[in-house]
């Protein structure tokens, strides 16, 4: 029986249609398609500019750099996050300060944000974990008092929505991400939104190398002030990415219906916490993440991905990581409500073009192992 992956892209016959016209087009790269999809993008998500990029590593690092993020800096974020979250910001030379997580949403605790900020933090990272949306206004009020930069964290998020507004128009920087297993996919690629002119040319730079274009010297002339990598995105990849937008509703509407199902499914089994979403948000539901009660998550894992239902762990906290310990002296013990989770997560497939059939053998996978594994309850 074929094996069910916790999220996986859906391109179809359009989408193949629109590459391949790139592909005989004369413009593989740094040409129309890249302004179109930012265009489309920003339209979507109600914001100014968009700047399209490599992947969702590249546009973190990109926003911190046009904040301003640089040595000996602070940046509070969360823990519960991926890699690229943190490890950017080591990456222009600051410090990742943690902050423990909600025990509901999973997301950032806007109650202990303040108790972080020092002279040297520099901006605060929202992380919109599985696609439910931080408590914006909170943590809004919090970044102006104390005049810190807030950039959101959105790649779990995009279609997402906060008190009846998607998001990608509230905070000053926005990172999206397009890896197949996110809403639409551009193969890998990423994206910053700002209403923010200034930090918008700055980006479309930075992506570049640097490089300032200078006519008025000669057709062949640029000068480098701030050097950076080359972050560039295809016009290959845009067009996948434009064809891709056009479904990204129907997209929503079905990881909506999944998370709905398997919420009923497993709301009365006292082994299983399901995940749940606040009032004033419209999770987009990037993932699926249960809890495990007793100490049975590793057994449900190993049993669940032999029975070919291939469950995923996010995340590992960063503060547990050998690196951040060594380097900034974080601890087990730190926060101990993202380590709790951590100890109970455990990701369940969920992507559009899951069928209603492999949604009832994930349902039925996990009905039967709770039965089977005896799980001492704390």
């Amino acid at each position: 029986m074929k094996s069910i992956p916790y999220g996986h892209q859906w391109i179809d016959k359009d989408d193949i249609k629109e590459v391949v016209k790139v592909l005989k087009s004369d413009w593989l790269t740094q040409g129309p398609k890249i302004e179109e999809f930012e265009k489309d993008i920003a339209k979507y998500c109600k914001t100014k500019y968009a700047v399209a990029v490599s992947s969702g590593t590249s546009a973190l690092y990109l926003a911190y750099k046009v904040a301003g993020i640089n040595y000996g800096d602070e940046v509070i974020t969360t823990p519960l996050t991926f890699a690229a979250t943190a490890n950017t910001i080591f990456f222009c030379n600051a410090k990742p300060v943690f902050v423990d997580i909600e025990e509901d949403t999973k997301n950032i605790d806007s109650k202990e944000i303040e108790k972080k900020i020092t002279k040297k933090t520099k901006a605060i990272v929202t992380v919109d974990f599985a696609g439910h949306p931080c408590d914006y206004d909170q943590i809004k009020k919090i970044a102006k008092k104390h005049k810190l930069l807030l950039i959101q964290d959105a790649c779990h998020a995009l279609g997402a929505e906060y008190k009846g507004k998607k998001i990608g128009n509230f905070v000053d920087m926005t990172v999206l991400s397009f890896h197949p297993v996110k809403h639409i996919t551009t193969g890998e690629g990423g994206m910053i939104l700002t209403n923010n002119k200034n930090f918008y040319e700055k980006l479309k730079i930075l992506r570049s190398h640097g490089i300032v274009k200078k006519p008025e010297k000669g057709g062949w002339y640029y000068e480098i002030e701030n050097p950076c990598f080359n972050f560039r995105i295809s016009d290959i990849q845009c067009a996948l990415g434009i064809s891709q937008l056009k479904k990204i509703d129907k997209f929503l509407k079905r990881r909506r219906e999944i998370a709905k199902i398997y919420n009923q499914a497993f709301e009365n089994i006292k082994e299983i916490i399901t995940p749940i979403q606040k009032d004033y948000s419209k999770s987009a539901w990037h993932l699926y993440v249960v809890e495990i009660l007793g100490n049975g998550r590793r057994k449900f894992f190993e049993k669940l991905r032999k029975a070919g239902i291939l469950v995923q762990v996010h995340y590992i906290p960063l503060h547990l990581q050998p690196f951040y310990q060594k380097r900034f002296g974080y601890k087990p013990g730190d926060f101990p409500i993202a380590e709790k989770y951590y100890e109970r997560a455990l990701t369940l497939p969920l992507f559009p073009k899951m069928t209603n059939t492999e949604i009832n053998r994930v349902i039925s996978v996990v009905k039967k192992q709770c039965l089977r594994q005896k799980i001492n309850l704390k």
